[in-house]
């Protein structure tokens, strides 16, 4: 007996695979992101802290637009991180090499390239310091990759702590220099700390210095220098013109006494 052959072919797995391949597409980032959640700073001083970060960061890059620079907002970086809203943004933060003058409410991972940041600071307290020292390093470390993590309490002017992400993709412990200052090489800056008032309160604060230890002002610091500057000008031109006057007074004195009227 002959047994007719079908004119239809079985498919092959490997096919089903490749249309799998062609047609699927993942699923799509969530959409429902919230970012302002209405909890506050640990205190009065740990805003004015982070507002200090971000405001001298500003200033000491000037006009350049290509970085981004935040704190106390959410940084979505996972679906399911976003969809279980368990984890807050750090205190501050910053990104570089990216466009700056965008306009965002949050920083969202998917939407900037898969840029994390490069720099973080934790205004921490006694009661979110293991989380910063130990949870929170552990994502920064671990699923950031961020080059530079800091830890300080304003209330502790001897708690900055800090530490850079090795060749071995994990953080080590950075030495203070002779002023108790951390080196922070993603932003060629040293972050060390100033006693002053800022904002009516007085306090040991964290603050950023150039590579050769001059201070990073904030904007209204720069503005009273350079006001400081153009009365210090204003003072030396008047004082110059005050010596001319009595030089010229007394080069008609004297020739007066010689007999020569001018």
């Amino acid at each position: 007996m002959t047994i007719a052959k079908s004119d239809e072919t079985a498919t092959s797995p490997a096919l089903i695979e490749e249309d799998f391949e062609d047609f699927w597409e993942p699923p799509p980032p969530p959409t429902d992101l919230i970012f302002d959640d209405g909890e506050p700073l640990e205190s009065n001083r740990h805003r004015i802290a982070m507002n200090v970060l971000i405001r001298s960061l500003q200033q000491g890059y000037g006009e350049r637009d290509d970085f981004y620079t935040g704190g106390n907002m959410f940084i979505y970086f996972s679906r399911e991180q976003a969809k279980n809203r368990d984890f807050r943004g750090p205190d501050f933060f910053a990104v570089l090499n990216v466009d700056g003058s965008r306009e965002r409410q949050g920083w969202v991972i998917w939407e900037e390239e898969g840029r994390y940041p490069d720099v973080i600071v934790e205004l921490t307290s006694p009661s979110t310091a293991r989380t910063d020292k130990v949870r929170k390093k552990a994502i920064y470390e671990g699923t950031f990759r961020t080059p530079d993590y800091f830890i300080y309490d304003p209330f502790d002017g001897n708690s900055l702590q800090g530490w850079h992400l090795g060749a071995d993709q994990r953080y080590h412990s950075l030495e203070r220099n002779e002023r108790g200052w951390l080196w922070c090489e993603s932003l060629g800056y040293w972050l060390g700390t100033w006693e002053g008032t800022i904002d009516r309160e007085t306090a040991i604060w964290a603050r950023f210095y150039d590579p050769e230890g001059n201070l990073i002002p904030l904007p209204e610091e720069a503005a009273q220098e350079q006001a400081a500057a153009a009365q210090e000008q204003l003072n030396a031109t008047q004082q110059a013109l005050e010596a001319e006057r009595q030089r010229s007074q007394q080069l008609e004195a004297r020739l007066r006494e010689m007999g020569i009227d001018l």
